[in-house]
Order: C-alpha cells, then sequence, then structure tokens
C-alpha cells in the first residue's frame, strides 16, 4: 500500500457529440491469472516492419539464457530460415523485465503467411507480408489500454481483412506499473504476432520519475521500431513504407521545434519521398492539432506551429492522432480552416482505455469539423490505387461493429494540389 501511494505521489509531480447515440455503460480493467511456463517460451510476441522486405519478430522470455532466433518458413512445421538478433532489459524501480529479444528476418516476400518460432522452442506463430503493390489496409485504432472495450476493439479489427495496424500511442497505460505492459503484451499477442503492429508514444508512455526513471524506457525497449532504417536517432519517430503509401510516425512528446533532431528529421524525410513510388502520404502523432473536443484543447498548438508548414508543403493526405478519447475527421484543412489542398485529421483515440469517453464538445461545430462522436471503436483505411481511398469508422455498438461514418479519399496528387506548391514545397523542404 505504501508503494502505491508513493507512486501515485511521483506520478503527481512528473505527468503533466453527437446527442441521438445513447453510450454503453464503462467496462471494468481487464484481469489476467497468472499462468505457470518454462522460463524459456517466448511470449508477448509481436511483429513490426523492419526495413524494404523485412519484418522484426519481438518476444519476451524469463530465462536469460534462451537464444534470439527465429527460425520460419511458408509451410507449418518446415523452417528453411534461421535468423538471429539482438536483446535488451530494464529495471524500473522495484520491476527487473524479462530478456527482450528483437530480431529482424527477411527479405520476405509481399503478400505471403510465413510459419515462424521463437527461440528454438515453444508454439508456432504466423505472420502474413503485406502486399507490394494496391490495394492495401490498415487497422487503426489509439489509447487502447486494457479494458473490456479494449477487448470489444481488438476483437472487431481481428474481424476486419487488414495488413498493418497503425496506433497513434498511448498503449497499455501501465502508467510505472510495470507488470501492465507484460499484460498488454499477453492481450495484444494474438494479433500482434500476426500483422505488423506499427506505433508511436503517448503520454503514458513517458513514465519518468524524477531522479529514479528516464522517460520512455518500457516503451523503448520493449516496443522498439524501424527508426534505425529510417535515418532517425530516436525510437519515439522514424518512417516506413508498405505498397504506395510513406507512412510517418511522430512525437508528441520529444522536441519539435525547429532547431529539434526531430524537425530535421521530419524536412530530410518528407524531401526524400517519391511520389510516383508512393502516391500517398500518411502521418501519424498522439497530441490531435485538429480538435472540437473540450479534452486536451490546445495541446497539439506549438507542434502545429511548428511542423504544419512541412506537412503542408510536402502534400500530406491524412494524419491521424489519439489522446482525446473520441472519434472525429475534419475536412481538408491548413491553418486553422478549410482548404482543399490540405490535410484530413482524424482523431482516433477511442480504443477502449481505463479513463473513459471525452463527452464534451465545442459548440457550436467549427466548419472544418465534418463528424465528430464519442464512442469507443477503430477505424479502416483502404487505400485502393494511386488516386482513391475508402476511409470507415466503427464504432464498438453493443459487442457489434458498426459502421457509423465513411468517406472516399481522393489523393493530393492526383488533384493537382502538388503541382500548384510545388515552388512552395521547394523552398520549404530543400532550403538549409
Amino acid at each position: 500500500m505504501i508503494f502505491v501511494i508513493l507512486i501515485s505521489v511521483l506520478l503527481s509531480l512528473s505527468f503533466p457529440v453527437r446527442t441521438d447515440y445513447v453510450r454503453p455503460q464503462p467496462r471494468k480493467t481487464l484481469h489476467f491469472p497468472w499462468k505457470p511456463k518454462l522460463p524459456s517460451l517466448p511470449h508477448q510476441v509481436h511483429i513490426s516492419l523492419a526495413g524494404e522486405n523485412h519484418m522484426r519478430i519481438s518476444w519476451i522470455t524469463d530465462d536469460n539464457s534462451a537464444p534470439s532466433i527465429v527460425e520460419y518458413g511458408t509451410l507449418p512445421g518446415q523452417y528453411t530460415f534461421s535468423s538471429s538478433g539482438e536483446t535488451t532489459s530494464y529495471n524500473y524501480l522495484f520491476y527487473s523485465s524479462g530478456k527482450i529479444h528483437h530480431t529482424v528476418i527477411g527479405p520476405l516476400e509481399h503478400d505471403t503467411i510465413y510459419f515462424y518460432r521463437c527461440g528454438g522452442q515453444g508454439p508456432e506463430f504466423q505472420l502474413k507480408t503485406p502486399p507490394g503493390q494496391f490495394p492495401v489496409t490498415f487497422a487503426i485504432a489509439g489509447d487502447l489500454g486494457q479494458t473490456g472495450w479494449t477487448k470489444s476493439t481488438l476483437d472487431h479489427i481481428d474481424q476486419c481483412k487488414y495488413d498493418v495496424h497503425l496506433l497513434p500511442g498511448d498503449l497499455s497505460y501501465a502508467d510505472c506499473m510495470q507488470h501492465l505492459w507484460d499484460n498488454f503484451g499477453e492481450l495484444v499477442q494474438p494479433l500482434a504476432s500476426a500483422r505488423p503492429w506499427m506505433v508511436t508514444q503517448g503520454n503514458h508512455e513517458k513514465e519518468k520519475i524524477p531522479f529514479f526513471t528516464d522517460a520512455f524506457e518500457s516503451y523503448n525497449a520493449r516496443w522498439k521500431m524501424p527508426f534505425e532504417e529510417s535515418e532517425s536517432t530516436s525510437n519515439l519517430y522514424y518512417s516506413f513504407e508498405v505498397a504506395g503509401v510513406h507512412v510517418i510516425m511522430l512525437g508528441s512528446y520529444t522536441d519539435y521545434d525547429e532547431l529539434s533532431d526531430q524537425y530535421s528529421w521530419l524536412k530530410a524525410d518528407l524531401s526524400k519521398v517519391d511520389r510516383k513510388k508512393t502516391p500517398w502520404l500518411v502521418v501519424l502523432f498522439h497530441v490531435p492539432w485538429y480538435n472540437s473536443n473540450h479534452a486536451h484543447q490546445g495541446e497539439g498548438d506549438g507542434m502545429m506551429a511548428a511542423m504544419e508548414p512541412l506537412l503542408y508543403a510536402a502534400g500530406v493526405d491524412l494524419v491521424f492522432a489519439g489522446h482525446v478519447h473520441a472519434y472525429e475527421r475534419s475536412k481538408r484543412v491548413n491553418k486553422g480552416k478549410s482548404d482543399p489542398c490540405g490535410t484530413v485529421h482524424i482523431t482516433i483515440g477511442d480504443g477502449g482505455n481505463r479513463e473513459g469517453l471525452a463527452q464534451k464538445y465545442i459548440h457550436p461545430t467549427p466548419e472544418w469539423s465534418m463528424f465528430r462522436e464519442a464512442s469507443f471503436g477503430h477505424g479502416e483505411l483502404k487505400i485502393v490505387n494511386s488516386t482513391h481511398a475508402f476511409w470507415s469508422w466503427h464504432r464498438n455498438d453493443d459487442d457489434e461493429p458498426v459502421r457509423s461514418d465513411q468517406v472516399w479519399i481522393t489523393s493530393l496528387i492526383s488533384s493537382g494540389c502538388l503541382a500548384e506548391k510545388a515552388y512552395e514545397s521547394s523552398k520549404i523542404l530543400v532550403s538549409p
């Protein structure tokens, strides 16, 4: 009890509608009974993209001598390839993590099922690689947590045919209670071991306790993303490409001003995007820039002031954010107002967290806001070809996936907008 009180005190020092819908009641936090297992067996298995035609397999063992080997092949039980990887671990106050393994496998074929085993023993898993060309489908949900609504969201995502999961921050809601990271890893393993999960950090990943722990220590150790493969110096921001889409994951909780490493990296990354190869450009971060909910008003203004000119000049098609526990979709916007050559912003921080929904909106509705609702759910982005994508938001209503918002989106490259601002883009993205 004393320990819990101590954590609460330290955290206090370190952590900064639609009316025609009757929302279901909140659901309790999930509890995971302890299950005995051999210390060398893998658990909390998840996968992520790791450069062109490669996949990173991550897992944890309680045995420090367990090897970081992944055996894999295209037939069950027949492993014709193997790769060795790296390990890490961390201590957090009185908690010591298991041995965290990260092993990159490949090159892999596109749109192919592979069977794999971690550490030379244990259960067989299977994954499916994304396609090499359109169409490609992303499942998107932020602020997941570990509640009954989280389980409902994951069940609904499992029912859709998607290639990659995108998560704009706030994964486990461990909030310094490290065993909850372990619980979260077990909760998402059935999905995260089968399709790549590409994540960025939220405020609940920070977990910094002054004089005791550094920020993002647990997150960085457990969820390694392809930052090195995208020439970033930080796991908090990176990019990757899948099919014809260039995806950029940014950090709302690391420096983003014009003198920051993140700003310099973003400018360089955007300048290298080849829109003939990747006609779609998508960005994710945690704190929304366009938000008509009372919750977290103005928190993204600083990042928006610094980075929106870069995104506009590059012709970013879509931005996804979390943080606000509700759903909202904007028109194409720039500088706080509608702009046909701007970006569609979607807030999707409604994955099922324990803090509940943000139900109070600003009235009247801003002219740029197209749809908003405080409900739990997930989104699906199907990019059909180089010019058209279909977005749908699926509300978790009485355990049934209901498509509550949907829209066809035309890419900026096909609209002529990029040609119109080519000169402006060259000045902003190429200038020193």
